[in-house]
């Protein structure tokens, strides 16, 4: 029902900014609510940050809260996440997920639909 694509992803230095987006297809995507997990290696896939269908309710996780902005255009099928003052630690491939609900979940396995990735390498 969804496809989703990833892109924004590349290799920056701590401290600079990065804007991820989702553009995903169908015309159902203003129903769905969206996620952003991110995933390194040897590690369980994160949570991020989480929009409602509407984009009126977010949530983010705590080692982003602050520095990372979950948006989302519903007339242009597409979800965003700016990042802001990046980490080492925030390296990782970052996935876009969508969940067939108003409500996000912080649980990937909530989720229905999910995009390829997109690498981002944070160097010290």
């Amino acid at each position: 029902q969804v496809q989703l694509v990833e892109s924004g992803g590349g290799l920056v230095q701590a401290g600079v900014s990065l804007r991820l987006s989702c553009a995903a297809s169908g015309r159902t995507f203003s129903t769905y609510a969206m996620g952003w997990f991110r995933q390194a290696p040897g590690k369980e896939r994160e949570f991020v940050a989480a929009i409602s269908s509407s984009g009126g309710n977010i949530y983010y996780a705590d080692s982003v809260k602050g520095r990372f902005t979950i948006s989302r255009d519903n007339a242009k099928n597409t979800v965003y996440l700016q990042m802001n003052s990046l980490k080492p630690e925030d390296t990782a491939v970052y996935y876009c997920a969508a969940r067939r609900s108003y409500w996000y979940s912080s649980y990937p396995r909530e989720y229905d639909y999910w995009g390829q990735g997109t690498q981002v390498t944070v160097s010290s």
